[in-house]
């Protein structure tokens, strides 16, 4: 079927940065819609199915800021769950009517540059065809779910799932003999949340998560009585919610509190403990993105973070093995060049009889069974379920599952073979009228993510209003500029800590993919920053026509 309108704008990808861009270019009268793989709006949220799931971005920043939508709704928790942020993507759609531009259940599977007539033509698997000016895509930074090749995964006779494609019935799991496979983010969430349910689980962990304390909250909890210099988190009352919405704008990270003000050096060491004290009982990300700003770049720094974590950490843990394993003395890595987990209930769920853990370091998983998942020492553990909690092909993986092809056709695969390259974390040379949002070398995954959204939509958004007043139809960042911008992200990724881990993000989770920085470490001032500078300078580094 093909469409015979050509759009302004076609969107990939119904989550926060997809509705964000798509409100904005309605607004000012450009035609664009949304083709959505799944089956209604919410992005991550719409597939994050699996118990326990939800965000590490407390009230009210986790959401768009758009008054008519966040003005009628209320959070019930300080760190909604996946439940809750079901319930608001319902309402926001209820109230601004979003649906009716989204093509749903519909998988992009190409997009071609035509250089005459400076648009796209894109397919889909519904064998949908549609042509576009401008190409923007919303895919996310964790929309290509990751599953470790395990040789016999097809034998097994019992249920296994990825964390990401968790049934939408849901899964009965009490009394069943659970293997889990991974401990980041959704690892965490489905251990602590499922550990006291079933008969038995085995953790298999290749590095400890770092996990810190969220101290959720309900709404309906009674008020905490602190005082006004108290470092307990309490829930904000709508009339401040404009001038957080402001706030987060220049605060390193997009949340609503920023790094300590002093400098790690100039306190003392006790100071510095009443610092870590306070990040520590406020909750959530604070201990990670609250405390000091050297904590990235400076060693001695960070190893007394991690020295407090850890501290804090063994004393829940009753166990000598597991301690060991969860909270070791010495750092496997820096700490926070993980992105950290939040938890409730995590570590106590390692005290309990049921539940073991398995270092795949020492003892490899060696194969899938019919019966279970067979290690160098234990040999096979008998399992009804396998979860995989094995992550994304991060940033790059969305984009990727598209054959994005320019005029002569090369494929952004092609031009990244050596490494990702990109002009202010939006787009990449050689791709016209190709932006993404909340991707590649964007602030996305070190802070809020809605703050980070709402500056890139925006700004993209400014560029299309001003093609179309000047009557341009086309614009493409130059190689140049392209290249000094990607030697500024690398620049920035040196300079720190994260290069010495194998994480997400930098791509070192996925076997085979080149190694280097996915992520903008500059903070959100500094890139809203260099995102203005280029803007003032009548959009330096683009050509038009």
């Amino acid at each position: 079927m093909e469409s015979t309108q050509i759009l302004d704008a076609l969107i990939i990808g119904a989550g926060l940065s997809g509705l964000n861009m798509l409100l904005n270019l309605r607004k000012l009268g450009f035609s664009s819609k949304i083709y959505e793989t799944g089956s209604y709006l919410g992005g991550a949220w719409f597939w994050n199915r699996y118990p326990g799931a939800g965000v590490d971005s407390d009230i009210p920043i986790y959401q768009l800021n758009e008054k008519e939508v966040w003005s009628s709704f209320d959070f019930k928790e300080r760190f909604p769950s996946r439940q809750e942020l079901m319930r608001y993507f319902r309402h926001l759609d209820k109230t601004l009517g979003l649906s009716k531009y989204i093509i749903y259940n519909t998988f992009v599977t190409s997009a071609d540059f035509d250089d005459g007539e400076n648009i796209w033509h894109i397919k889909t698997d519904t064998d949908l065809s549609t042509s576009a000016r401008y190409l923007i895509l919303c895919t996310g930074f964790q929309s290509k779910r990751y599953t470790p090749p395990f040789k016999g995964l097809d034998t097994f006779k019992g249920e296994w799932y990825h964390s990401n494609a968790w049934p939408e019935e849901g899964l009965n799991l009490v009394k069943k003999r659970v293997a889990i496979v991974g401990t980041g983010a959704s690892g965490v969430q489905i251990i602590q949340e499922i550990g006291t349910q079933v008969a038995h689980l085995t953790v298999y962990q290749r590095s400890p998560a770092y996990c810190i304390p969220m101290r959720q909250r309900s709404f309906n909890d009674e008020p905490i009585v602190t005082s006004s210099n108290s470092s307990e988190w309490q829930f904000p009352n709508k009339i401040e919610y404009e001038s957080i919405f402001n706030k987060i704008k220049s605060t390193f990270s997009g949340f609503a509190t920023d790094f300590y003000p002093e400098k790690f050096d100039n306190l003392s060491a006790t100071e510095r403990q009443k610092v870590y004290e306070d990040s520590w009982t406020h909750g959530g990300c604070a201990f990670w993105l609250f405390a000091f700003s050297e904590l990235f770049t400076n060693q001695e720094a960070n190893d007394e973070a991690y020295a407090f974590w850890a501290n804090k950490t063994r004393e829940r843990l009753h166990h000598p093995i597991k301690r060991e394993l969860l909270a070791p003395l010495k750092p496997p890595h820096a700490w926070g060049t993980k992105r950290p987990c939040l938890e409730t209930s995590y570590y106590e769920v390692f005290n309990q009889n049921n539940v073991d853990l398995i270092d795949v370091n020492s003892s490899p998983i060696i194969e899938v069974t019919e019966y279970g998942i067979k290690t160098k020492k234990e040999g096979v553990i008998p399992v009804d379920i396998i979860i995989l909690a094995t992550g994304f092909d991060s940033f790059t993986g969305g984009l990727f599952d598209i054959n994005i092809r320019n005029a002569k056709g090369i494929s952004i695969q092609e031009k990244w073979k050596t490494g990702t390259k990109t002009y202010l974390s939006l787009c990449t040379s050689d791709l016209p009228n190709l932006f993404w949002v909340y991707g590649p070398h964007s602030t996305a995954a070190f802070g809020n993510g809605p703050t980070s959204i709402e500056i890139q939509c925006n700004w993209i958004t400014d560029l299309l209003l001003k093609m179309h007043k000047d009557g341009q139809n086309r614009v493409a960042a130059n190689e140049e500029p392209e290249a000094v911008w990607t030697k500024h992200v690398n620049d920035l990724w040196q300079n720190s800590l994260f290069p010495a881990t194998n994480s997400w993000y930098q791509g070192a989770n996925i076997p085979g993919k080149i190694r280097g920085p996915l992520h903008y470490m500059g903070g959100i001032p500094l890139y809203y920053e260099k995102l203005n500078i280029c803007r003032d300078n009548n959009y330096e580094g683009f050509s038009f026509v």
